[in-house]
């Protein structure tokens, strides 16, 4: 792996791979939740026999249809970067990475293909049994993908189940369940997908209010917000316990992204969790002694309770997590790092020097340099940090990307119940401030699903695989012209990509349910 390759290279691949998983994303949880939703309301017309709910669900599986072969296209762009643009990642892991994802091609996108053909096609061509089956797999089929592809990224944050082969400088697969069922993704997994359906909710009750705006399709509308509400409800409500579940795992495997998300750089015990905070732009370094906050509003010890589930817990800081020698809530003594990155390079020698030995038929300085190896791999990565500052994320990004996140999940509840509360008074459909304020949601609940990313991405910067591959040594030795070429041919492509999903859905929704 090559550890001084230009900076401007890895921040144009970087940037390109952002590009893409966030255009992605764009796509995937309307997948996720609007196909539940049609589901369940093709179950109800296979329970009732009433054609109005064939009719509904016949009309937001159109809509399904449409942003699901945008979904795939983005998606397959994707998988191919990480061979293209991080070769040196795809060689170090590649045993593990491509596992989850080639069940998820084989498995799980087949399923998809092969059932999504009898839900467009079959109805009355098939029993109604068997095509609300055929509903059913299809969405599994999407709701699996995106498992096998949250466990692929889980292990990056949470690397278990592997040991390093000096020989051929991979990290090798030994424990598969060890990798599918680690904490880190069951927790992303759930939540990741609770906040598709969250998407798809908002969808749903925000196209609907649109016909109510202009006094179409009342009974469709109102039925569909009825459905639309009482799902999200649900997931907005389970999301908050898988958020919970998401804060204690970062703070236990990734305690400097948690740090990030807090503006944290002195930590210490019985710590407040920030519910409001305006980050001072002055504060450039953690070493530097400005106050990192302009004003704060802190919710008491709540942070030290998420982080440890005891409220006089200590939380580390950045600055304690830099300089380390604090005792740890498992009682051991923190390295600084400093003392990591010295480990690192000793692993990176002790693999060079193994290599060595191998070739030149040593076998005692072999078994002494894998000894060493296998003593500091953990900190493998660490060895090709040069600055202790490199460790640090960009706290800004992450800070606000985590509220923003936050807040708008509260104002989903909120919504939900708002609508349910309505819906049952049957004033719904003439308060046109709450049809105004559901419409106008559709963005932020995107928005809500991007800032989660953020967090999850940038806070776990600089690595690619948590403490063992750092972004910086794992992309592919390229042209950065030819980086840049491609994100902004990216850059052209999935915005159209992105407009015509849009123009054909717009299309679609003001033709109506009654067109088919």
């Amino acid at each position: 792996m090559i550890a001084s390759i230009d900076t401007s290279l890895i921040d144009w691949s970087r940037a390109q791979f952002a590009l893409t998983a966030m255009y992605h994303w764009l796509f995937v949880p309307l997948t996720l939740g609007l196909g539940v939703i049609q589901a369940i309301m093709e179950t109800i017309y296979y329970k009732t026999g009433n054609e109005f709910w064939k009719k509904t669900a016949q009309f937001w599986m159109k809509l399904f249809g449409i942003n699901f072969a945008i979904g795939v296209a983005t998606g397959l762009i994707l998988e191919f970067e990480f061979g293209t643009n991080w070769s040196n990642y795809s060689w170090f892991v590649g045993d593990i990475f491509g596992a989850p994802l080639a069940i998820e091609g084989i498995l799980a996108f087949f399923m998809e293909a092969t059932f999504i053909a009898v839900m467009f096609f079959g109805w009355d061509k098939v029993s109604k049994r068997f095509h609300l089956a055929s509903t059913w797999l299809t969405i599994i089929g999407a709701t699996l993908s995106a498992l096998w592809i949250l466990i692929a990224n889980a292990w990056m944050q949470y690397p278990v189940g592997m040991h390093f082969n000096p020989d051929t400088v991979r990290n090798e697969m030994f424990d598969f369940w060890a990798v599918a069922l680690s904490p880190v993704a069951i927790n992303k997994f759930f939540h990741t997908v609770l906040s598709g359906w969250i998407v798809g909710a908002v969808f749903v009750m925000g196209v609907s209010s649109w016909y109510l705006l202009k006094k179409r399709e009342t009974e469709f509308s109102l039925e569909s917000i009825k459905v639309g509400a009482i799902f999200g409800l649900v997931a907005s409500i389970l999301i908050v316990w898988t958020g919970d579940g998401s804060a204690y795992q970062v703070a236990q495997k990734q305690p400097m992204k948690l740090a990030a998300m807090e503006g944290l750089y002195e930590g210490g015990n019985g710590t407040g969790l920030v519910a409001i905070g305006l980050l001072n732009p002055d504060k450039t370094s953690y070493k530097d002694n400005v106050n990192p906050f302009i004003f704060d509003i802190k919710i008491p010890k709540l942070l030290s309770f998420l982080a440890e589930r005891d409220v006089d817990a200590y939380v580390p800081g950045i600055v304690n997590l830099i300089e380390g020698g604090y005792t740890t809530n498992k009682g051991t003594v923190a390295l600084s790092a400093a003392e990591k990155i010295e480990k690192g390079r000793i692993a990176i020698q002790a693999l060079a020097d193994y290599r060595k030995a191998v070739k030149d038929k040593d076998q005692v300085a072999a078994e002494q340099a894998r000894s060493l190896l296998d003593e500091n791999f953990a900190y493998f990565g660490y060895g090709y940090i040069k600055d202790p500052a490199d460790l640090v994320p960009h706290v800004g990004l992450t800070f606000y990307s985590f509220r923003v996140m936050v807040l708008l999940g509260g104002y989903f509840i909120l919504l939900f119940i708002v609508a349910l509360i309505w819906s049952k008074k049957n004033k719904f459909a003439d308060a046109r401030w709450l049809q105004w304020a559901s419409l106008w949601t559709i963005p932020l609940a995107y928005i809500a699903g991007q800032a989660g990313w953020i967090v999850a991405e940038v806070g776990r910067q600089p690595w690619a695989i948590q403490d063992i591959l750092p972004t910086g040594a794992s992309v592919s030795k390229l042209a950065t012209s030819s980086v840049q070429t491609t994100f902004f041919v990216f850059l052209f492509l999935f915005t159209v990509l992105l407009i015509a999903e849009i123009g054909i859905m717009v299309k679609a929704i003001k033709k109506g349910p009654s067109v088919n």
